[in-house]
């Protein structure tokens, strides 16, 4: 039985990093260029098992599609461990029909994308089901460590107001994803040369619809920022008894900060690869930290 749990620990870290790794890779496909890598073809690619031309962007979109179907098989089998053998947990069920769910949902998007060309505002929807299936299999690898237990979460003693304020953020930082992932795939990223305001010095209005994509996502990554940091030093005041809050909510604030830092760096750097592929890591760690703070508020007195 330890040697099933350990297997199971070991399945759930790989999966969970390989999941990242398609967060990262659908961001690097965006930001290449390469969604049309493999033509309008899937899950062949220009009609073939292997082409016999591979430039840069179709060796990026064959990787990702390859990691994506490897974290469908690594997510389907963790699903059917998960169940077996901590199954009498009460999230253990939800998360796993989630995790399932959503990657199933993020494939089909992924294939639809390719052979029908959607537009902006429904492939910016691909990178969220992908984040909320993320999320749920960070939760489960979570579980299955019982990293709830060593912190003593049953235990944590969770007023209203953090509570609000915690499932509020998260829903928030929702819609502030989506409207990142609509400026990757409307191509706005430059809509705007300048940072904070969108043009240096000129505080006016947007004034055509690349700009107005750019700066509603500024608008609601400020409103973000200001009101996770609002959260974080109150929970790091209130709560300094619980390590769990005081030392997450901290880390809450680091990744907040990363995460504008990044952003700003994006337009100063005329969207340096690596600084945007951090740009989208540190969101989706942000995101899955705050759904393990729903998780502590569901078994929280």
């Amino acid at each position: 039985m330890l040697l099933k749990e350990k297997n199971l620990k070991w399945l759930s870290l790989f999966t969970t990093v390989l999941m990242l790794f398609v967060q990262i890779g659908g961001a690097l496909v965006t930001k290449t260029g390469s969604a049309d890598g493999c033509g309008s073809s899937w899950p062949l690619c220009h009609g073939k098992f292997v082409p016999t031309h591979i430039p840069k962007e179709t060796l990026i979109e064959l990787a990702h599609r390859g990691v994506s179907g490897l974290a469908l098989l690594s997510v389907t089998w963790l699903v059917i461990l998960s169940i077996k053998y901590i199954g009498h947990k009460k999230e253990t069920k939800f998360l796993c029909y989630m995790s399932i769910g959503f990657i199933f949902a993020q494939a089909l998007i992924g294939a639809a994308a390719v052979m029908w060309q959607q537009n902006g505002f429904v492939l910016a929807l691909h990178f969220g089901i992908s984040l909320i299936s993320f999320s749920a299999v960070f939760l489960l690898t979570l579980l299955i460590f019982e990293v709830d237990q060593k912190f003593d979460a049953t235990k944590l003693i969770l007023q209203p107001k953090l509570r609000r304020h915690t499932i509020g953020l998260t829903s928030f930082i929702y819609f502030v994803i989506y409207s990142g992932a609509l400026v990757r795939h409307e191509k706005a990223s430059l809509a705007c040369s300048s940072w904070p305001l969108c043009r240096k010095g000129a505080f006016i209005l947007p004034q055509n619809f690349y700009e107005w994509v750019q700066m509603s996502h500024r608008t609601l990554a400020f409103i973000l920022f200001i009101w996770l940091t609002y959260v974080a030093f109150h929970a790091m005041r209130n709560y300094a008894q619980y390590r769990v809050i005081k030392y997450g909510y901290m880390i809450a604030f680091i990744l907040i900060c990363l995460q504008v830092t990044t952003g700003a760096l994006t337009i100063f750097t005329a969207v340096n690869l690596y600084i945007a592929l951090l740009h989208a890591l540190f969101i989706t760690l942000l995101f899955g930290l705050l759904c393990y703070f729903i998780l502590l508020i569901s078994r929280a007195k």
